[in-house]
């Protein structure tokens, strides 16, 4: 249990510095390039810049920080089941977006901000619920973490000596 809260609060501290680089990302694209005013659309795609910056920033912070003892040697598939989990949060982030901008009609930056922040929390739900379960569950690290010849599960150890 103990182990569970420390990574929970390792998990909670990426989540913080994501959550600051996902909204100073939103906020300067949608208050400069991508604004409302201009492209009607700018604040979803703000929030799809903002969330994929926030997700390189979010696996680099989880992969050597809060899942360390279950990340893989190679990085690779990780890192897409990382993205693809987190593309899942995204998903709510935009949802919750897109009901409160473009459905109930709340087009200010306040506004805007209130459903980042509400698509976030539950999104942030979502994404650790997966993370410790998929991407870094201990039996699938595990097995890729394992040489070889190591004895699987109490099994005899294969030797490659002749």
């Amino acid at each position: 249990m103990r182990r569970l809260i420390a990574q929970l609060a390792r998990f909670g501290v990426v989540g913080a510095v994501g959550f600051v680089v996902d909204t100073t990302v939103f906020n300067v694209l949608r208050i400069t390039v991508l604004n409302p005013e201009d492209v009607h659309s700018g604040p979803f795609w703000a929030k799809v810049i903002s969330t994929m910056v926030a997700i390189f920033v979010n696996w680099m912070g989880n992969r050597y920080w809060t899942f360390r003892e279950q990340r893989r040697a190679v990085a690779t598939r990780e890192g897409i089941e990382f993205v693809i989990v987190s593309l899942g949060g995204m998903v709510i982030s935009l949802a919750c977006l897109g009901v409160s901008h473009y459905a109930m009609g709340l087009t200010s930056v306040i506004a805007d901000n209130v459903s980042n922040i509400i698509g976030l929390v539950l999104g942030t739900a979502f994404r650790f619920w997966l993370y410790k379960v998929w991407v870094y569950h201990p039996e699938r690290t595990a097995a890729q973490l394992l040489p070889a010849d190591a004895p699987a599960a109490g099994g005899p150890r294969i030797t490659h000596d002749a």
